[in-house]
């Protein structure tokens, strides 16, 4: 699989019942992918059931080799990973798009590899000697999004296999050709059944939810599918980690520098155009520098090429499919209908070929317009105007999501006591959307709980055990 069309070849179904999938950029078909029953689905199950009790029983030395062989696969592989990204996701090459993407997957790898959960001494005091351990939990349930269908579906897949679970994983119906295309590179050097792949939509998603051979569930989506994984599960007690819609907030305050912070900002909110869970999607800025910061960032929109995925000027693509293109236009033309002013953007061309929306900024918005407080995930920045930093936290924490937000200031001393007061799972300063793989991620309030990456990560895919005597 060391070509684009050899990769392909490996993933694309010749029998069965099959979905074709369209390219975002084009609107013209990639391929046909494979379409899971119910039937199939429990034949992973089965698959991932046998294959457990060995996987588990590898030392932690010998799991983490296997990571780290897979690391090595998908590099040998990464340039037709990277075409088959930037045509079914519509993220360009270049950047930090699709050839980041992939190299990042490939990096998360190693770095779970690297990593490992402690035996915890709890107490030794001559009398009393107690240890925690954490063990597998047996067959992990992932179920990815279609925004970073590779990367996300790694941040699932490396720690589950690292403490020795095995994984069935359903990518999103949208983009299953990368999440098949990435499971049959990782899978040339991963023992049989530790790694299985589903494809289908919400109804074969539910079954996995509902299945009690799954010990663990992890998703990445919305904050409504999310709700109805917590209500199948629930009679099945099944561990969820659940990282769910953000709409994140950023504020700027008045002694933030204009022009450096503009790039900064334009990056952390249009990051694989908008299609980022811990995007940047709504930025409150100070009324002392509000024109300038406004001037800075629509100059960063109109130098920020977008084009097709395979164009290697490209760094900005199309939205990934029509459905969302909709949200994010219908967001943007209710702004302009209140009275919201776009300085840069908007107006896309219906009937041109691809998703494209052009990346657009938009001023003078009331705090509780459409556009702010609904995620739109997409390529469209509400600016939102503030003269009292009470009012700025206000409209930050008022939502009922808390993944990600962002304060920006020259004063780090002012900027850590404003973040202090922001309501959310990870509070960047002067950037937005950064993650690290010794980091723990996780949002609060319904953008969801439990802990992904580093040791609290690994902790996650794991049952505790104490043992005392």
């Amino acid at each position: 699989m060391q070509t684009y069309e050899e990769l392909l070849d490996a993933v694309v179904a010749t029998d069965g019942d099959t979905v074709t999938i369209l390219a975002p950029a084009t609107e013209q078909p990639i391929g046909d992918a494979p379409w899971h029953d119910e039937a199939e689905l429990e034949a992973a199950i089965a698959r991932a059931q046998a294959a457990q009790p060995a996987w588990a029983a590898l030392s932690s030395a010998e799991r983490a080799d296997y990571l780290n062989r897979a690391a090595d696969a998908i590099e040998a592989a990464a340039e037709p990973l990277a075409q088959l990204l930037a045509r079914e996701v519509g993220k360009p090459l270049g950047g930090a798009n699709a050839r980041f993407e992939v190299g990042a997957s490939a990096n998360w790898l190693r770095a779970t590899a690297a990593q490992e959960v402690p035996v915890e001494t709890l107490v030794d005091d001559g009398e009393t000697y107690a240890e925690l351990h954490y063990r597998p939990i047996g067959v992990v349930g992932a179920i990815t999004p279609w925004n970073w269908p590779m990367m996300i579906a790694t941040w699932q897949i490396a720690p589950s296999l690292r403490v020795g679970n095995t994984v069935v994983i359903k990518p999103s119906e949208y983009t299953p050709f990368s999440g098949l295309a990435l499971a049959a590179v990782i899978n040339q050097v991963l023992p049989e059944g530790v790694l299985n792949v589903v494809v289908g939509d919400g109804e074969l998603g539910a079954a996995m939810t509902a299945n009690p051979a799954f010990g663990k569930i992890m998703f990445t989506g919305s904050t409504a599918t999310g709700t109805k994984i917590i209500e199948s599960s629930a009679a099945n007690i099944t561990r969820l980690t659940m990282e769910l819609g953000g709409n994140d907030a950023g504020i700027v305050l008045a002694d933030a520098d204009p022009q450096q912070v503009a790039g900064d900002i334009f990056w952390g909110a249009f990051l694989n155009t908008g299609q980022t869970c811990a995007a940047l999607k709504r930025l409150y800025v100070h009324d002392d520098i509000y024109d300038q910061v406004v001037d800075a960032i629509a100059q960063v929109a109109k130098s920020a090429p977008m084009g097709d995925s395979l164009d290697e000027d490209s760094l900005l693509g199309p939205v990934q499919n029509k459905r969302q293109w909709k949200i994010v236009d219908t967001l943007v033309k209710l702004a302009v209908e209140s009275g919201a002013r776009v300085v840069v953007g908007g107006n896309p061309d219906p009937d041109a070929t691809g998703y494209f929306y052009p990346a657009t900024i938009v001023a003078d918005i009331d705090p509780e317009n459409a556009l702010v407080v609904e995620e739109q995930f997409g390529p469209a920045l509400p600016i939102v105007r503030y003269s009292d930093i009470e009012d700025a936290l206000r409209w930050a924490n008022a939502l009922d999501v808390g993944l990600g937000a962002s304060v920006w200031g020259s004063d780090r001393a002012e900027a850590l006591k404003v973040a202090e007061r922001m309501e959310a799972g990870t509070v960047w300063i002067n950037k937005h959307g950064a993650v690290h793989p010794f980091i723990p991620f996780g949002g609060t309030k319904r953008s969801g709980y439990g802990m992904e990456f580093g040791v609290e990560g690994l902790k996650a895919v794991s049952v505790p055990q104490v043992i005392n005597g």
